[in-house]
């Protein structure tokens, strides 16, 4: 699914009306009739039921008034109350508080969160106050309000956006509305579906109000859902052997971080590959083979802190060439030497390659590596990583996550994956990706190890670098999911989290067979 910016709905809402002759006030009437069914579903029998309708002066408070019609008409008992004075409103939102007021609802102006007095009665509050072209933070009278209707405790369905909420980024600017549903035109906006504007949109309803859906065709962000995720596995003929499904090589661990690299190692398997090899510091090869049965293992010079050396460098590519992806960096380790290896081997290896961890540690003292000629490469950074890299805050990462995630992938020409809650996958041309699944049962050491072997195992098997990146998000991230249903999300670890990547992707095969 296509999702927008505030920028491009603007857009989109303009050239309905100029281009295809879509009356905007349709457009509205339309939206607010969306927003009563939401309510209706949620209290079922409208009749005696009351609602609290809160507009502000702008369209989204056209919204509103246009479904206090229809739900006075169900049966509700309607309030409805205006942040404003009538006067101030304008355009198609006047013309609808205006046939309003004239089928004798009536419309109480407000000058404090104390005037709506039907909040503590409400069956149901619908939330009209701002829209998508919200940027500022929000203080004074609007702050107010949207506490007090939080503190109501009553089912809210938040207009478009929950009032509060930036919808590009996801910030909360000030204070938000707590939706428990957010009935959202046309398309959802980046802020509903990333963090922490997402926790506050409850369940989501997305609408079509009548935009011309030819419009959406340039956008550059999607949500990621089971049917691309399926439509882009290899397949799995029923001839196959080992060789058919690649050779992941993962180069990983040091001294007191081999789970690391067993876990990618493993992982690579267990996303599909039917190979996969573990190239790690000589000294550690005889504990790698005794924690891993099925994943092959190759021990590499190494330095007096038992980490890769960068004598490794030419026999890991000999090993690199008979392998079809590489995983470099989970628990290498940040020696000096060993960074000096990571830096020589990126510049390389002309294999797809993920790179992630203690790999883009080292990349990051000197990213002229990253920017230089290298071979097709998969990024995984967490939001600290992430920050090395661009040379910027976590906080600043965290505060514009779609910014920092197509910055990387343009500046350093690859797919970026940008992990947290609702991953996003870039790639160069400022494509991105918003995955969905995965939850708090990936808040826990290793987890990233799990996805960055199963993204190098899905590139085993002769995915593309984009296709690796978006499919290995979403399979961890349901495999997250699987684990912390079974077991709560407080106990799961990344082994259950590995071992539940085969369960993740027999959903998918079993959506499409």
């Amino acid at each position: 699914m296509k999702v927008a910016t505030a920028e491009q709905m603007r857009e989109f809402d303009r050239r309905a009306s100029e281009d295809f002759g879509v009356p905007s006030i349709v457009l509205m009437e339309n939206a607010g009739r969306l927003v009563s069914e939401a309510v209706c579903e949620a209290l079922g029998d409208l009749n005696g039921k009351r609602v609290t309708i809160v507009a502000g002066r702008g369209n989204n408070g056209g919204d509103g008034f246009v479904a206090a019609r229809y739900l006075r008409d169900a049966g509700a008992h309607v309030a409805v109350f205006l942040l404003g004075k009538p006067e101030d409103v304008g355009g198609d939102a006047r013309a609808n508080l205006d046939i309003l007021l004239d089928s004798g609802i009536a419309v109480r102006s407000i000058t404090s969160a104390e005037e709506i007095t039907t909040l503590p009665y409400s069956d149901a509050i619908v939330d009209a106050i701002f829209g998508t072209g919200l940027r500022g933070e929000v203080t004074a009278l609007p702050a107010d309000v949207i506490r007090a209707i939080n503190a109501a405790r009553k089912p809210v369905v938040a207009v478009d956006i929950p009032s509060g909420l930036d919808a590009d980024t996801g910030a909360v600017l000030g204070v938000s509305i707590e939706a428990d549903c957010t009935v959202t035109f046309a398309l959802p906006k980046i802020g509903l579906l990333t963090y922490p504007g997402a926790a506050c949109v409850g369940k989501l309803v997305v609408g079509d109000i009548g935009i011309p859906k030819c419009l959406f065709e340039e956008i550059t962000v999607e949500l990621v859902d089971e049917a691309m995720v399926a439509s882009k596995l290899p397949a799995r003929p029923p001839d196959a052997h080992k060789g058919t499904f690649g050779t992941a090589v993962v180069i990983a661990g040091s001294l007191g971080l081999t789970g690391a690299a067993a876990m990618a190692s493993e992982a690579a398997l267990r996303a599909g590959a039917g190979l996969s090899t573990l190239a790690c510091a000589a000294s550690l090869q005889d504990i790698m083979a005794t924690k891993l049965t099925e994943v092959m293992t190759r021990g590499l010079p190494e330095t007096d802190a038992r980490s890769i050396s960068s004598a490794a460098v030419d026999p890991t590519l000999d090993l690199v060439e008979k392998g079809d992806s590489v995983t470099l960096g989970c628990g290498l380790g940040t020696h000096p030497d060993t960074c000096e290896f990571v830096h020589r081997l990126v510049k390389s290896v002309r294999k797809p390659m993920i790179i992630d961890a203690d790999g883009l540690n080292a990349l990051s003292k000197d990213i002229a590596t990253l920017q230089g000629d290298h071979g097709d490469l998969v990024l995984t950074p967490h939001p600290g990583e992430m920050s090395r890299l661009l040379g910027t805050s976590t906080e600043a990462v965290q505060s514009n996550r779609m910014d920092a995630v197509k910055q990387a992938a343009s500046r350093f020409h690859c797919v970026v994956v940008l992990k947290g809650a609702r991953t996003l996958i870039s790639e160069p041309s400022g494509k991105v990706f918003i995955n969905p699944t995965g939850g708090p049962g990936l808040a826990t050491g290793g987890t990233g190890d799990v996805l960055a072997g199963a993204i190098g195992g899905l590139l085993a098997q002769g995915l593309s670098q984009l296709d690796a990146a978006i499919c290995g998000a979403f399979i961890h991230g349901r495999a997250g999911d699987i684990s912390a249903d079974e077991l709560g999300a407080a106990g799961v670890i990344a082994g259950d989290v590995l071992r539940a990547l085969p369960a993740a992707l027999k959903e998918l095969w079993s959506a499409v067979a």
